[in-house]
């Protein structure tokens, strides 16, 4: 392995070619667009979005604001064969921080907000739309370490109520929020990628879903891949008003499983793959995963910001990643947000480049300049990669922030 180590700013960067590849042995789940998780990354994403679009477009800015710590309660639900109903609704815990106004002007904060959860649902899980608690805890509390002195309040005091945009300090230098870590590799293997068109192809629109309305989208997957035989457990659920008795329900499974060597022929030819599909069902008892929104947020499951897919989708322990939640968080300067999407790109920019494994990250310092990483860790499996190339590479993502926050804002980019 060589190493070449290099300072542009405050940053350090540190690029090492010829490590070792990945092992042939991947564990990798996948948590489907249904999931209580999922549910709760997407719709905090969602809200930011909303937010960050309405103050940019009434002040010229996104404002200060973060929704990464929402999290959903499950209801309750009656099931039956060919019928079902809510039976308490899903209570949505709107947590976070918000900029409630600019100047004189007011921001409709809840307004915004509730408008953004019920179009959610009515996307997401249309049979929910109607069976909503929603509770908001949105504060405008100002961070830690605004002392008062006799000289008057710091600038600190007023970044949740600011007096015009030019109060924004990110308007004059971009500085990171925290101390974290941005983590991202590429390429995928054969394997995590057919992990997650088995994923994908259950819980999102696909050819499967639409010729199939009993299959319900809180689908996870949840794959052990040795280097010459996989196996995968998944979950996949089936909405009750479609399914007329316990001998449909078992066909349905069948349905299922061929689906999934469908799959597996057409992305690992040669491995033999074994399935196992809702474990935990007793037909004998009729205990199924049997729901009635096609999500176990309707009876008694949570859902919380952080706990589903990494920044790249998948969840996977083998390989490098971190515990950082993306979602919610403000796509300005959130460095837990912006440095995981930027590594990740990064990677596959540099797989692209060199044609070998490629990792990087991202370790930013809390108020330092957010395009200056306290340091950058850069590793290539080509022993014979450009190290000039690599480096032009790291400067030109640090650069793309502002950029990276208007694709975020305006396009929508849907995290994991």
């Amino acid at each position: 392995m060589n190493r070449t180590v290099s300072t542009s700013g405050r940053s350090r960067i540190v690029i090492e070619t010829g490590t070792p590849r990945p092992e042939a042995t991947t564990i990798v789940e996948r948590k489907g667009l249904g999931h209580p998780d999922t549910l709760a990354d997407h719709l905090a994403e969602r809200l930011s979005q909303a937010y960050s679009r309405y103050t940019q477009e009434t002040f010229g800015a996104v404002l200060h604001h973060n929704f990464d710590k929402l999290a959903l309660l499950g209801g309750a639900s009656r099931v039956e064969y060919g019928a079902g109903e809510m039976k308490a609704p899903v209570r949505v815990l709107v947590n976070g921080r918000a900029a409630r106004t600019c100047g004189d002007s007011e921001i409709p904060v809840q307004e915004l907000a509730e408008q953004t959860v019920r179009a959610f649902f009515a996307e997401r899980l249309p049979e929910l739309a109607d069976h909503l608690d929603l509770r908001f805890h949105i504060t405008a509390n100002s961070s830690p370490g605004a002392v008062i002195t006799d000289a008057g309040a710091p600038e600190r005091t007023r970044w949740f109520a600011p007096r015009s945009v030019e109060d924004l300090r990110e308007r004059r230098a971009l500085m990171a929020n925290d101390t974290s870590i941005g983590t991202g590799w590429a390429p995928h293997s054969p394997f995590e990628a057919f992990v997650r068109e088995v994923a994908d192809g259950f819980s999102g629109v696909s050819p499967f879903t639409r010729e199939h309305p009993w299959c319900g989208s809180d689908v996870k997957v949840m794959g052990y891949y040795d280097g010459e035989h996989a196996d995968v457990v998944l979950c996949v659920p089936q909405k009750s008003r479609f399914v007329p008795d316990r001998a449909a329900y078992l066909a349905n499974k069948e349905a299922v499983l061929a689906e999934c060597r469908r799959i597996a022929v057409d992305h690992l030819p040669g491995t033999p793959v074994d399935f196992r599909l809702n474990v935990r069902d007793v037909p004998q008892k009729d205990e199924l995963y049997l729901t009635y929104t096609g999500s176990s947020i309707e009876s008694g499951d949570e859902g919380v910001v952080g706990r589903g897919n990494r920044v790249n989708g998948l969840i996977t322990p083998l390989r490098p990643m971190n515990m950082e939640g993306a979602s919610g968080k403000n796509p300005v300067y959130h460095v837990g947000k912006l440095y995981n999407l930027a590594a990740a790109r990064l990677a596959h920019r540099l797989h692209e480049e060199t044609g070998g494994h490629a990792e990087v990250h991202m370790v930013s310092a809390t108020g330092e300049p957010l395009d200056q990483p306290w340091r950058v860790l850069v590793r290539l499996s080509r022993p014979d990669a450009h190290v000039e190339t690599v480096h032009s590479l790291v400067l030109e993502t640090l650069a793309g922030f502002p950029a990276l926050t208007q694709e975020l804002v305006q396009d929508g980019v849907l995290l994991s």
